[in-house]
């Protein structure tokens, strides 16, 4: 086993706040490292250090110079109009010779599970994108990788296909993840940075699980040592304020030495404060109504395409129904439906009398990035409401782990986790009967998410959790639903039920499998049809969005020729929606 890249010493800050001091870490051959530590502790901050992209403050930075080391950002930097194979041909290593890349590209659309290596990565879902954001490192034949949040636009299929990835990898890789069950099943030693240990981060060898086991023993242990030093220096304290003369050796001795144990004790006091986690406690609104929401019978979707057809469910309090499928499936219309943004195309959707539903929106749409965090916490002044209860905006923000200082700082400057704490803060302040969570662990760190997690667990209304979360997802649900492509909706017990069910059809690449299984003759052309299909659909419905916003602009509204193009432009385009899903739906059949 030897050193691939090491760190003296390193210290790093931004501006006042420092992420951490004096760092010493090593990183060798066949380590499968995870990555942890709470939002702010510096963990993609390192990660560009050791990829060689940021400066730290000071400390020393060693790397074997035979190591190629790659990095995988947490979002892609791609041009639209680049072509897959484009992309990867930019990234090639320089050690494959000119006759062996066309094979070497070839190599990594195979593992990537793309069959056209010349679609505009513009044409692709943000789940392909990442594929082909992994497929530019792989390329590199890296002997150590750097991944930030890969998991990050991957669906459930795209996550499990990316941990079979790493787990036959052969190369070392650094993983930054809040996913549970993705660390248990890919790494082989954890690490997380944290100010509550001595050295600034704790290291074990073992995934996820076992690391926990030694995190709380570690824990323990520091509790009982400042116990332990808490009670001797009381015991000092009470001989000190006898006001001893130090004029003997064993005396001067004593009263240095209670100093020194005063300081250690401080220290650990320090050590162990960092420990705090986030006071998350979803307001209830204690109705006795059993029956929240109801889906009669209801189809959704496009004439050709139905994104589910027929589905009957009930969300009932103390139930949490999960919701799983890929992306573009429809989980985020079924969202829509519960909330009645939108209407079913047949069937029914009913409410009970004076629902109280609250929306954690995995986009934050409900943050305005310009306020600042205090306006964002409390926007009517300095006092927020929770549970019949005034509580001053600074110990509201403490209870989410913000400290006073950040309190006038532009939301645009927090992490995407703090983010997602200011959402959580405000979710909370809202009495609801139903909790509807669409990918409510994006960026949370996992002390939050396992604080969210029990939360959750208490929460005696009803729960719709879409993620990708499998640790959360078996958790929490008491049954699952996965919308299938063909409009159709599967009904499982459990987790393990729909595990079960995915093991015994395929798990490979979607349009792969299908083109295998078919017994028909498909051409090149339907073959490179059906990869770009998704991605032109989110395009073209993009679009439709874009085009509605100007035609409900403030500054159009008064202009009837500009009314009136906006007008055909969004019959055209809902127009263009409409031809690609019933060619989608062509492309189906054939691959059926």
């Amino acid at each position: 086993m030897s050193i691939l890249v090491s760190v003296q010493g390193l210290t790093k800050s931004y501006g006042l706040l420092p992420l951490f001091q004096e760092l010493s870490l090593g990183f060798n051959t066949n380590e499968k490292v995870g990555l942890i530590g709470p939002n702010g502790s510096g963990k993609s901050t390192l990660l560009k250090i050791l990829a060689g992209m940021e400066e730290p403050d000071d400390g020393v930075l060693s790397r074997n110079r035979q190591c190629e080391i790659t990095y995988l950002a947490q979002t892609e930097a791609f041009s639209d109009t680049a072509t897959v194979q484009e992309c990867l041909e930019e990234k090639i290593s320089q050690h494959v010779s000119a006759s062996e890349r066309p094979f070497k590209v070839q190599e990594t659309l195979r593992t990537l599970g793309i069959l056209d290596s010349q679609i505009p990565v513009g044409e692709l879902s943000g789940g392909w994108r990442k594929r082909v954001a992994l497929g530019q490192v792989l390329i590199q034949q890296p002997d150590m990788l750097l991944l930030d949040e890969p998991t990050n636009h991957l669906d459930l299929e795209g996550v499990l296909w990316l941990e079979e990835l790493l787990r036959q990898a052969t190369f070392s890789f650094v993983l930054v993840s809040h996913d549970r069950e993705f660390l248990q099943h890919t790494t082989n030693q954890t690490i997380e940075l944290n100010k509550s240990y001595p050295l600034g981060f704790l290291r074990i060898d073992g995934p996820y699980e076992i690391f926990q086991d030694r995190k709380e023993e570690f824990i323990r242990n520091q509790q009982a040592q400042q116990e332990t030093l808490a009670n001797k220096m009381r015991r000092e304290d009470e001989w000190l304020k006898r006001g001893p003369k130090a004029r003997t050796t064993k005396a001067r001795f004593r009263v240095e030495n209670a100093e020194v144990l005063r300081k250690e004790l401080d220290q650990l006091r320090m050590l162990n404060s960092q420990n705090r986690q986030v006071g998350v406690n979803f307001d209830a609104s204690n109705r006795k109504t059993r029956k929240l929401i109801e889906l009669l019978d209801v189809t959704f979707g496009y004439p050709a395409k139905p994104l589910f057809s027929k589905l009957s469910l009930t969300l009932q309090a103390g139930v949490c129904l999960g919701v799983l499928g890929q992306n573009g499936s429809g989980k985020s219309s079924l969202l829509k439906l519960m909330k009645k943004e939108i209407q079913p195309d047949q069937g029914e959707t009913r409410w009970a009398e004076n629902l109280r539903v609250v929306h954690f929106d995995q986009h934050r749409d409900q943050l305005s990035l310009n306020q600042t965090l205090k306006q964002a916490l409390s926007p009517a002044g300095d006092t927020v409401i929770y549970q019949e209860r005034p509580i001053h905006v600074a110990a509201w923000a403490s209870r989410f782990l913000f400290p006073k200082e950040k309190l006038t700082l532009p939301l645009s400057q927090l992490s995407g986790g703090e983010r997602a704490r200011v959402l959580i803060a405000n979710l909370m302040l809202q009495p609801a009967d139903v909790l509807l969570l669409d990918e409510p662990t994006n960026d949370l760190d996992i002390s939050t998410l396992e604080v969210l997690e029990e939360s959750l667990m208490n929460f005696p209304g009803a729960i719709l959790l879409i993620t990708h979360d499998r640790y959360l997802m078996d958790r929490l649900s008491d049954y699952l639903i996965c919308l299938q492509d063909d409009g159709s909706v599967d009904f499982f017990a459990d987790y393990a039920q729909w595990q079960l069910h995915q093991r015994g059809n395929s798990t490979g690449t979607e349009p792969q499998k299908k083109i295998q299984q078919g017994g028909k003759k498909i051409s090149y052309e339907d073959r490179k049809e059906w990869q770009r299909i998704e991605g032109k659909i989110q395009k073209a419905e993009s679009e439709v969005v874009q085009i509605g916003a100007r035609l409900h602009a403030p500054e159009n509204l008064k202009d009837l020729a500009k009314l009136q193009e906006l007008s055909d432009q969004l019959v055209a385009a809902e127009g263009r929606v409409q031809q690609l899903y019933d060619r989608w739906a062509e492309l189906e059949e054939l691959f059926a």
